[in-house]
């Protein structure tokens, strides 16, 4: 048996849960990988909103997106992904099928700007009003920065609360690896 690398796990997490026409969330869009990923998995018939802060996140993939043919179906926000519920429209309540996060800071850019465990939290406290049943919010964490531990504390204490009737929590982490590796947390509302 081969184990997963975190990032593949992510996205097999995803591709289970998300189909053509669904209405996915990137909360930290980043350089596009995971948008360009989410935009492939819902089709023509689906549509990707897209959240962050920093405009060169922003730039860098619109043009991805662009290049791979595929902006028509993402929505981009130049803004936190605590805003989402505002952001979003409220016709798609109930209906968002997958989300993911990939927490840390922007690779290639300023590493002292970096996800905030409050506004991570109140993303995902709309987000679990938003998603529909059997849907999926997939957390990256990286904690190996300045205010990473912080965050991972915050987002296990979290979510290890997250009533059970509401979602199943599962945790998938490498034990014995130097250097706080990434892991992930998987949200599965019932």
């Amino acid at each position: 048996m081969k184990i997963d690398k975190v990032l593949p796990f992510a996205k097999n997490l995803l591709k289970k849960a998300v189909q053509p026409g669904d209405v996915v969330i990137d909360a930290t869009v980043g350089n596009g990988y995971d948008t360009v990923f989410l935009a492939e998995l819902v089709g023509a018939s689906g549509h990707v909103f897209g959240f962050d802060i920093q405009e060169k996140a922003i730039a860098a993939s619109k043009e991805r997106l662009i290049n791979q043919s595929l902006s028509e179906r993402v929505t981009l926000f130049h803004s936190g992904h605590e805003q989402l519920s505002q952001l979003i429209p409220n016709n798609y309540q109930g209906k968002v099928t997958g989300a993911i996060f990939n927490l840390g800071y922007l690779p290639g850019s300023d590493k002292t700007i970096v996800t905030q465990p409050e506004t991570t939290i109140n993303a995902l406290q709309q987000l679990l009003e938003m998603i529909a049943p059997e849907g999926i919010i997939v957390l990256v964490i990286y904690h190996g920065h300045k205010g990473g531990a912080e965050e991972r504390d915050s987002l296990l204490d979290y979510c290890q609360k997250i009533d059970q009737k509401t979602a199943h929590v599962l945790q998938y982490q490498f034990i014995n690896q130097q250097n706080s590796p990434a892991f992930i947390i998987a949200i599965e509302k019932i």
